[in-house]
């Protein structure tokens, strides 16, 4: 039997079952333990399942492909934001040079800035009204207005940030799945975030924890290129591509 044929196999039994042996697949496939092994190391090392001790589980995602405006959001999961966004404002250091994501989210880490020699750019409006309203040195990207994240947007937005080496940024997600990585629903906001993070040394999501397991239309960065800032990891799997920072009450 072709790997393929087997691959096709055994993620339809973890489609029904959710959880599988090693032992299962070596009746049903009726092959080695050791071609088994192979199939699920590779099927792991492509996303496509997670493996465990003695076998394998599914990795269950929920597909998307709208999200609420800027006012529903802020409402959600409002005391974890602010447990990640203070987390997140701890980590700029003296003379910075930080790019900060339209976002609930990011914009609730200006509530906990300190670092006035660091310099911030962002295509959020409302992040760049606090920015300046709070006195820090501010610049905001140049595009196209999006009414209802108030993101800037667009091929000028895009353009802007060729010229740009950010020391650090810190960027909002829709979904996170090892698959399909770091996903929001608008390509054109897409767009922006993945030119954003290509010119950042040190990159950083913002996520709480329903956003795990989540996936949308657009995908703008691989999970592998951005730490993950969030307060609960359930599913720990994604310790496996990435690293995560878990924060709580206490920290």
């Amino acid at each position: 039997m072709l790997a393929e044929n087997r691959y096709e196999i055994i993620l339809k039994i973890l489609e029904e079952k959710k959880t599988v042996t090693v032992l299962d697949l070596v009746q049903a496939l009726h092959t080695s333990e050791s071609t088994v092994r192979r199939d699920l190391t590779t099927l792991h090392n492509s996303g496509r399942l997670y493996k465990v001790y003695g076998g394998a589980t599914s990795i269950t995602t929920n597909y998307s492909t709208r999200e609420p405006d800027m006012t529903a959001k802020k409402g959600l999961s409002a005391r974890e934001k602010a447990l990640i966004a203070r987390k997140a404002a701890s980590l700029i250091a003296r003379n910075d040079f930080v790019y900060i994501d339209a976002g609930t989210t990011t914009l609730l880490m200006l509530d906990f800035l300190r670092e006035t020699s660091a310099t911030y750019v962002t295509n959020g409006i409302t992040h760049a009204v606090r920015l300046a309203a709070k006195g820090f040195h501010a610049y905001i990207i140049g595009g196209e207005l999006k009414a209802s994240t108030e993101a800037v947007i667009g091929s000028e937005a895009v353009n802007g940030m060729k010229f740009y080496n950010f020391t650090k940024g810190f960027f909002g997600t829709n979904g996170i799945s090892v698959k399909s990585g770091f996903s929001t629903p608008e390509p054109v906001e897409g767009i922006v975030k993945t030119e954003a993070i290509a010119h950042c040394k040190k990159a950083y999501i913002l996520a709480d924890d329903s956003k795990f397991n989540k996936i949308y239309p657009i995908t703008f960065a691989n999970i592998s290129c951005a730490t993950i800032i969030t307060n609960r990891l359930t599913d720990r799997k994604y310790r496996d591509y990435t690293t995560i920072i878990e924060v709580n009450e206490e920290k």
